[in-house]
C-alpha cells in the first residue's frame, strides 16, 4: 500500500502511525504530503521529490556510506559509528541529505547515485503504490562536507494496481557443510561432491533440485565467472551441498549424507553440519488498486 493511510492518519492528529505493509517510500511520502498539503496526482515533481527522499532514506546506512565501502577504492570514515541519513526538505520538494554532526561515515554525490539506483529496475519508471516515479534526470550537488542537495525527480501518474505478496507452503530443504583444508584441499573437496552425488543416485533420496558449493571459490558467481577471477590455490574450501524436496524425510536423508562424510570420505573433512528447513515462498501478484481500501484505527495508550 501507499501513503493515503498515513497522511489521514497524521491528519486526524496521531502522534504515532503503526502501518501495514507499504512501501518504504511511503514512510516519507505521507508525513511530506501531510506537512505541505500536496495532490498526490497533481504535483508530480513533489511527488517525484518525495518518492526520492524516501527511496534514499528507505535503507538507512545505506546512502551514508554503509553499503558503499569498498576499501583501497570506496573508503568511507569510522564505520564503527555510521551515522544514518537525514533529509532537509521545501515545499518545492527540493532537499538536502546529510547526517548527524560527529557520526561516522559519509554523504556524497556517489553515495547518493549508488542508493538512487539500488533496487529500481528502470529509473523511468520506478513503480511505488503512490507514483510511477522517473529519476532520469535527477541531479545530485555537493553543497558542504556531507551534505548533498538533489533535484528534478518527477513522476508519472499512479500505477492502476497494487502488489501482492503471497506466501506459501513450499518445500523443504536438506543441507550440509563440511570443510576440507591444508595441501589438496579443492581435490578432496571435490571428490567429497562426487561422492554425495553417487550416494543420492544409489541411496534413491528424491530431488526436484540439487547444488553443491565451494565455499570461497565458487558459491557465488559459479564456475562460468569463479574460475575466470580466481587464482592460485586455495588453503581451504568448505563444501556445501542442498537439495530442494516436497517432504522432510528426502531432505533429511541428504543432511545426513554430508555429515557421513566425517569417516566415509575423503580425508581430513571437518566441522560438519546439517539442517533441514521448511521453504515459505512468496508470489507476487497484483491486484487493482480499487479492491484495497486503507482503514485508520485510533487507540489512545
Amino acid at each position: 500500500m501507499g501513503a493515503e493511510g498515513i497522511t489521514k492518519a497524521l491528519e486526524e492528529g496521531a502522534n504515532l502511525v503503526i502501518t501495514g505493509r507499504v512501501s518504504d517510500p511511503a514512510l516519507t511520502i505521507g508525513p511530506l504530503v501531510h506537512e505541505f498539503g500536496w495532490n498526490i496526482t497533481d504535483n508530480p515533481d513533489q511527488m517525484g521529490q518525495a518518492v526520492l527522499a524516501g527511496h534514499l532514506l528507505e535503507c538507512a546506512g545505506q546512502v551514508t556510506g554503509g553499503y558503499f565501502a569498498d576499501p583501497g577504492y570506496k573508503d568511507v570514515p569510522d564505520l564503527w559509528k555510521l551515522g544514518f541519513p537525514l533529509i532537509e526538505i521545501d515545499e518545492t520538494g527540493a532537499f538536502t541529505v546529510t547526517k548527524v554532526e560527529g557520526s561516522g561515515g559519509l554523504v556524497s554525490v556517489d553515495t547518493c547515485k549508488e542508493q538512487m539506483i539500488y533496487e529500481i529496475h528502470n529509473p523511468k519508471a520506478y513503480l511505488t503504490p503512490d507514483a510511477t516515479a522517473d529519476f532520469s534526470k535527477v541531479t545530485f550537488r555537493q553543497i558542504g562536507e556531507n551534505q548533498v542537495h538533489a533535484e528534478h525527480a518527477t513522476t508519472h501518474g499512479r500505477p492502476e494496481t497494487l502488489k501482492v505478496s503471497v506466501g506459501y507452503k513450499d518445500c523443504f530443504i536438506g543441507e550440509g557443510e563440511i570443510s576440507y583444508g591444508g595441501s589438496n584441499c579443492m581435490a578432496r573437496a571435490e571428490l567429497a561432491a562426487e561422492i554425495l552425488e553417487k550416494r543420492i543416485e544409489l541411496t534413491g533420496i528424491e530431488l526436484e533440485e540439487y547444488r553443491t558449493d565451494f565455499i570461497g571459490c565458487n558459491s557465488l558467481y559459479r564456475d562460468a565467472i569463479s574460475k575466470e577471477i580466481g587464482s592460485g590455490t586455495p588453503c581451504e574450501v568448505r563444501l556445501r551441498a542442498a537439495g530442494r524436496t516436497k517432504d522432510r524425510k528426502n531432505a533429511v536423508l541428504l543432511a545426513n549424507e554430508v555429515e557421513a562424510l566425517y569417516t566415509n570420505g575423503p580425508a581430513g573433512g571437518g566441522g560438519a553440519v546439517k539442517r533441514v528447513s521448511e521453504i515459505v515462498s512468496v508470489c507476487s501478484i497484483f491486484v487493482p488498486r480499487d479492491a484495497v481500501e486503507a482503514k485508520v484505527t485510533f487507540r489512545e495508550v
